[in-house]
């Protein structure tokens, strides 16, 4: 979902440096990160009947082994109390400054609870959060546990009294090659795991949760980044389960680093009021060569977002979406102008986004709410819009799909599309 002032998304972080106190940040120059675990892979929670059976494809050999860390310390050599009270930033910040010494560490964080304030990470560097440790956000699971303690930020937010941007539970800048595999993430402040200017991203087998009413609480929002990997997650929050972004307005044209090759398999989870999966809003640095398949989205607002919007400027293109099961989904599928919010009031209000070449297959959603909406921009239509095998029960038959300003192309779609997708000419590029 859109961001708050004065962050503007981490879009514009060569512009601007936010506010981090009070939470874990985890931020890496052009580096190789992982944050590893010691146990087999989870189970994924999927729907019953999805029908994912077999050897399953992954995309996780985008992330290059690193070689046995040459020097493995514990948190405890360095300070470190995990009886959930004392402060360990100071240790922290102690053992990554030592461990940057060295090509090839890795940092232990055994069974505790180890409350921190924010701390950096450096490159060629593991963090490894042994069974039972949890790594506490300070105020002032599966193997381990990050708990970003957001509450206070909530409330502040829903009060109206926050008086600073929210930080993310872990924002990666500028690096390349990053595990993150089997975790759980709770409460963060803000967008949970947000990687932004990176290449090469695996993120996979995790469990990320806030409350459903925490505000702005994305699970995974790969942003103007290169070759990402999320697989085999689940996913309960208060906003999009995985958002693609790469920038907002005016300062995502002008940086024009794009998300490329981004790939989105076995996510499930719920958010009551936004989408399993969205593209945009902010997006002016443009989004191109996403998969997404094998989604599972239950007792949501949204199955399927694509948003955008004036003074957005960029381009979506060439987005497949396929093997897509819902329930109990208010809107299976929405693309749709966004909320009409800006960074500030240096917005062109020329730019135009282009969204072209959408690819939707494979999809049901049971119980339905909402037929689909499909509203592009005057003067900016969304085209090549591509659906096939496409059901939404549920409906009552007086719903029907609301459209505007976009074009394509339908077949085995039920209930029977709207106009504008069935009118098609050539579908020799569907």
């Amino acid at each position: 979902m859109e961001g708050e002032k004065p962050l503007l998304n981490a879009m514009k972080a060569s512009f601007t440096k936010p506010s981090w106190a009070f939470l874990l940040l985890i931020l890496a120059g052009v580096a190789i990160f992982s944050v590893q675990m010691s146990r087999n892979t989870v189970g994924f929670p999927f729907g019953p009947n999805s029908g994912i059976t077999g050897r399953r494809t992954s995309c996780s050999g985008l992330f290059e082994a690193a070689p046995a860390r040459k020097v493995v310390k514990s948190i405890k050599e360095f300070g470190g109390v995990g009886d959930g009270k004392t402060s360990n930033t100071a240790a922290f910040r102690r053992a990554v400054e030592y461990m940057g010494r060295y090509s090839g560490s890795q940092l232990n964080v055994p069974k505790g609870r180890w409350l921190t304030g924010s701390f950096n990470l450096t490159s060629n560097f593991t963090l490894y959060l042994e069974h039972g440790a949890t790594i506490l956000g300070s105020q002032v699971g599966q193997n381990g546990t990050i708990d970003g303690q957001g509450k206070m930020w909530w409330d502040l937010w829903w009060n109206k009294t926050l008086n600073h941007t929210r930080g993310h539970l872990v924002e990666l800048i500028n690096s390349h090659n990053i595990l993150i595999s089997n975790l759980t993430f709770l409460n963060s402040p803000f967008w949970t795991i947000h990687p932004v200017y990176c290449s090469n991203v695996v993120i996979r087998d995790m469990t990320i949760l806030a409350p459903l009413n925490a505000p702005n609480t994305d699970g995974i929002d790969p942003d103007s980044s290169t070759n990402v990997c999320i697989e085999d997650c689940y996913i309960e929050s208060g906003d999009d389960l995985v958002a693609v972004k790469s920038g907002w307005d005016q300062y995502g044209i002008s940086m024009a680093r794009p998300s490329i090759n981004i790939t989105v398999r076995r996510v499930s989870g719920t958010t009551p009021t936004c989408s399993g999966i969205g593209i945009g809003s902010e997006m002016s640095g443009g989004i191109r060569d996403v998969l997404v398949e094998d989604l599972y989205v239950r007792d949501s607002a949204a199955g399927v977002r694509i948003k955008t919007d004036q003074g957005r400027g960029g381009y979506i293109e060439n987005v497949t979406i396929r093997n897509i099961k819902m329930e109990r989904v208010k809107v299976p599928l929405r693309f749709s102008r966004g909320a009409n919010d800006h960074p500030d009031e240096e917005w062109d209000r020329k730019a135009l986004p282009k969204v072209r070449g959408i690819f939707i297959s494979n999809v049901i959603s049971v119980d339905s709410r909402k037929a689909p909406l499909l509203v592009g921009i005057e003067g900016a239509p969304f085209e090549n819009i591509c659906m096939r095998n496409v059901s939404i029960l549920g409906l009552s038959p007086s719903m029907r799909w609301n459209c505007e300003f976009v074009s394509g192309f339908s077949e085995g779609v039920s209930p029977l599309p709207c106009l504008e997708l069935q009118n098609n000419g050539s579908s020799s590029w569907c």
